[in-house]
């Protein structure tokens, strides 16, 4: 039991514990209270610095990126996906088949030839290291590049090439290049050696060796009658491109809305180099407003097949790219008021090209005869009939082609000097066909014109029901003009029929045969000299301009730049080069 006096003393140390806690407590509050007061200056001092340093930052930063583009630059890079859009349909990519634009686009892309054309539209080896002559240009020799392989890593052989010409130039396989390489022998006398005797001598030869090349080990075993629809053209085809075949996807539940979209992919032992691109897809349309809406909606990066760029695509970059053919009017000279040379020569000297050209939505190149301008032969001399409108009426007054008053069509003994002037529909063609109607008619002359339909032109154009003809011919980098003006391709008989103007001459006939067979270019010039003469003074057609290969693209295709072409697909000629990304890199 505690005492009394013990409890009074407890308490009095507890109420003593108690006063010393209460006054730690005040004092406490009052130090803490005092020390925040304190913080206010100090508060101030952080927060300045850490505006400062903000600012030293932000500075920083700023300063660095306006000084980037001193020592940054954007540089092309290498990968990337790239999708053309092409009007038509895909149904065949082997090289001896291919037609369609589609067909010979994945054709370019997957398979080579022993030749090819560069960037400057010269012959270049492509499976060839090499190719040569002998003194007549009668037989050839092409040796293999080393180490040549196909897409699946088997070896590229001579033996090749001889069975992809042997499959050509038998009838069963039913190839749309058969008649090139009739009379050619080629035999292999060793795996890297080809050689190619001519029944005579050819000096544009050379060129026909672009064709792609085929593998004998995956079509050996196939009948020549079942060559064209083996499933390797569509959807196996194996080649030596830049590009390999991944995948085929069909799309569209109607004819109208078929599209087929062939995807490639970089062939990383391409003997030119391994492609920049890391894919090529090739997405077909049946009609421009699908392509169009297509691009507009970023789903493909080029267009192929316009022949003018719609002016409502906010983003695009249009290059013509000038080809090696001749925009011309062709006038059916074997019978009806066009047989007269008078008449003809005054179509001629009653049009300003220029003025014509004009009309075009590009820059065009000059077609003034039947061979180029800058190719062998060609002789600015012995050009066609210049403009001269007051000459071109004399001829037609003193041959009998008179006006009651100005303005009149001419007539001549009841018959009026009116012709039809065929062409396929188009924008270009209407206004070039105008442009044409309204200069003949200020000398007297009415013509009707007539578009047709694709379908309908090539009626026209096969069975050459026409007046006259506005129409585009393929010449390429050489000048045999032979089956556009030699007589034998005149008749209804030839294979080809292409002398649109029916056009008969002995001299351009001796000229035309003995040109083709002269390697030596300054005897071959000379050769043609008769052939232009004549051809000038006949005027069997209206030389008007080069035409040009139009190519849309929605962003920079780095390595691709316009320059003269044979066709559509020579766009693809350093395809491997082409590069669609940029990255920054430090400047050196």
């Amino acid at each position: 039991m505690i005492s009394r006096a013990r409890r009074l003393r407890l308490r009095r140390q507890i109420r003593m514990h108690k006063h010393q806690l209460e006054d730690m407590g005040a004092g406490a509050d009052q130090y803490f209270f005092r020390r925040l007061d304190n913080m206010v200056p100090v508060r101030r001092f952080i927060v300045m610095w850490v505006v400062l340093i903000f600012v030293l930052v932000g500075s920083s930063a700023v300063q660095i990126y306006s000084l980037s583009g001193y020592y940054q630059e954007l540089k092309p890079a290498a990968g990337g996906m790239y999708t053309e859009g092409v009007l038509g349909a895909f149904t065949n990519a082997n090289p001896i088949y291919a037609t369609t634009a589609a067909d010979r686009t994945v054709s370019k892309l997957v398979f080579s030839g022993l030749l090819t054309y560069n960037t400057d539209n010269k012959l270049v080896g492509d499976l060839a290291e090499s190719w040569q002559a002998d003194a007549r240009g009668q037989n050839y020799t092409v040796k293999l590049r080393p180490n040549l392989t196909w897409h699946d890593g088997k070896p590229v052989t001579a033996d090749d090439v001889v069975f992809t010409i042997s499959v050509i130039q038998n009838p069963d396989a039913r190839s749309p290049l058969n008649a090139s390489w009739q009379g050619v022998t080629v035999k292999a006398p060793d795996s890297h050696t080809v050689t190619f005797a001519l029944g005579s001598p050819l000096a544009s030869f050379p060129h026909s060796l672009t064709v792609g090349i085929l593998p004998q080990h995956k079509l050996s075993r196939v009948a020549m009658a079942d060559m064209r629809s083996v499933p390797f053209n569509s959807t196996q085809p194996v080649g030596t491109g830049p590009f390999k075949w991944e995948d085929l996807s069909v799309s569209g539940g109607t004819p109208e809305a078929r599209q087929e979209r062939v995807t490639l992919s970089a062939h990383d032992q391409y003997h030119r180099g391994q492609p920049k691109l890391d894919t090529f897809t090739v997405q077909t349309y049946r009609t421009e407003a699908q392509m169009i809406e297509s691009y507009k909606q970023n789903k493909i990066q080029a267009m192929v097949g316009l022949l003018e760029a719609p002016s409502n695509l906010e983003v695009a970059t249009t290059q013509y790219f000038p080809q090696t053919a001749a925009m011309m009017t062709f006038f059916r000279i074997s019978e009806g008021i066009l047989a007269e040379k008078p008449v003809r020569q005054a179509l001629v000297q009653a049009v300003d090209v220029k003025a014509v050209r004009g009309q075009l939505p590009y820059a065009a190149k000059q077609v003034v005869g039947p061979i180029l301008e800058g190719q062998i032969g060609y002789d600015e001399t012995a050009s066609q009939l210049p403009h001269d409108v007051a000459a071109a009426e004399k001829l037609l007054t003193d041959a009998g082609w008179t006006q009651a008053k100005p303005g009149d069509v001419r007539q001549k003994e009841g018959q009026k000097l009116e012709f039809t002037l065929y062409a396929e529909s188009n924008n270009e063609n209407a206004r070039i066909t105008r442009a044409l109607q309204q200069q003949w008619r200020k000398i007297g002359a009415n013509a009707r014109v007539e578009l047709q339909s694709a379908d309908e032109f090539q009626v026209t154009l096969s069975q050459h029901t026409y007046d006259a003809l506005l129409r585009g011919i393929s010449i390429g980098p050489d000048p045999d003009v032979f089956v556009y003006w030699h007589s034998s391709q005149a008749d209804i008989g030839s294979r080809s029929r292409l002398n649109l103007s029916e056009y008969k001459s002995s001299v351009a006939d001796d000229a035309l045969s003995q040109a083709r067979t002269r390697t030596d270019e300054q005897l071959r010039a000379a050769k043609y000299k008769p052939f232009l003469d004549t051809w000038r003074d006949d005027a069997p057609a209206l030389g008007l301009y080069q035409p040009a290969f139009l190519y849309v693209t929605r962003l920079t295709v780095h390595g691709l730049s316009p320059h003269e072409v044979n066709n559509a697909t020579d766009r693809l000629s350093n395809v491997h080069e082409w590069m669609i990304r940029q990255v920054k890199t430090t400047v050196d």
